[in-house]
């Protein structure tokens, strides 16, 4: 019972950490929601101020790499379960753009994933590695966004419906993306030192999860922007059940911080960004078997170049 229900409540919490509330198939909640203002700024920073705004031209089509590493360690009174994963590299295609109505739509497509396999690894588990990270080959779908980086509509193709590709996986990619890669841009005219967030509400497998990203204009040249970003995710105590696990998860804490910088091109698809961060979440499993408490600390690191301008 312990090792089943702290395997389960690994993987959920895993899933957590990092994740956005698509479901496959779906349109995502912010699409739903487009009419609701997702940015608020806070401080609208030094003068000169002007408008910040994507300005992506048809034909344009960004290359870029994205890689992660996580490390998790669940632990109760009596046992410890640790999961690395060493290093993902996804090979990413953008576009090309296509002008509609209310702003831009493109196709984004992971058209290879490798894993970094360290030197010396057992062969059986470097292959285990390597298949683990090709299931993501050809994962994609279509966004549709406007000139502030607000998603009015988003579709996946059919390999990111497969039932093969872990649903948090492919989560945490479209959270990372929507918070380091399409950076929502305020309203407002803005200059250095401006500063805004956007906020969300995440839910997957029943629990539901606050993230609030926190943007900082450092610099500006021309259409390239730095920033620094810092990303918060809370949640309420919850209880979720789940039946065929004949299971029931509590939340006493769930936590998660990041910090990282930006540079967003306003003429691309994609950025140049960097985060690291660390969450802890402690939770009460409850089955046939009893009760357990068990407490989750995860580190990760995340890692996207625009490499277009390399080829």
């Amino acid at each position: 019972m312990k090792k089943q229900v702290l395997v389960r409540s690994l993987i959920v919490l895993s899933a957590l950490l990092v994740l956005t509330g698509c479901k496959k198939g779906e349109s995502s909640a912010t699409a739903a929601d487009a009419s609701a203002d997702p940015v608020l700024l806070l401080e609208a920073g030094a003068e000169p101020q002007a408008p910040l705004r994507y300005k992506i031209a048809d034909g344009t089509t960004t290359k870029s790499n994205m890689d992660f590493t996580i490390a998790t360690l669940a632990t109760t009174a009596d046992a410890a379960a640790l999961s690395v994963v060493p290093g993902v590299r996804r090979h990413i295609v953008s576009g090309p753009a296509m002008a509609t109505e209310n702003g831009v739509k493109f196709e984004v497509n992971i058209t290879k994933a490798e894993a970094a396999v360290p030197p010396g690894i057992d062969p059986t588990v470097a292959e285990e590695l390597r298949q683990s990270a090709a299931i993501l080959d050809d994962v994609g779908g279509t966004v549709e966004m406007n000139d502030r980086g607000i998603m009015l509509s988003t579709q996946l193709n059919d390999k990111a419906k497969s039932p093969d590709l872990p649903l948090r996986l492919l989560m945490m990619i479209v959270n990372a993306r929507t918070t380091l890669s399409r950076v929502v841009l305020p309203a407002e005219p803005v200059g250095l030192g401006a500063r805004w967030e956007a906020r969300k509400e995440l839910t997957l497998y029943g629990f539901k999860v606050q993230q609030v990203d926190s943007y900082t204009l450092i610099e500006r040249v021309g259409d390239e922007i730095k920033l620094n970003v810092t990303v918060t995710q809370n949640a309420l105590p919850q209880t979720v059940d789940f039946p065929e696990e004949g299971v029931s998860i509590a939340v006493e804490q769930m936590v998660a911080n990041a910090r990282g910088e930006i540079i967003l091109n306003l003429n691309a698809l994609e950025s140049d960004a960097a985060a690291t961060g660390e969450a802890t979440d402690k939770l009460t499993v409850t089955g046939a078997e009893g009760v357990e408490k068990i407490e989750v600390n995860e580190a990760f690191e995340i890692r996207m170049t625009n490499t277009t301008a390399f080829e």
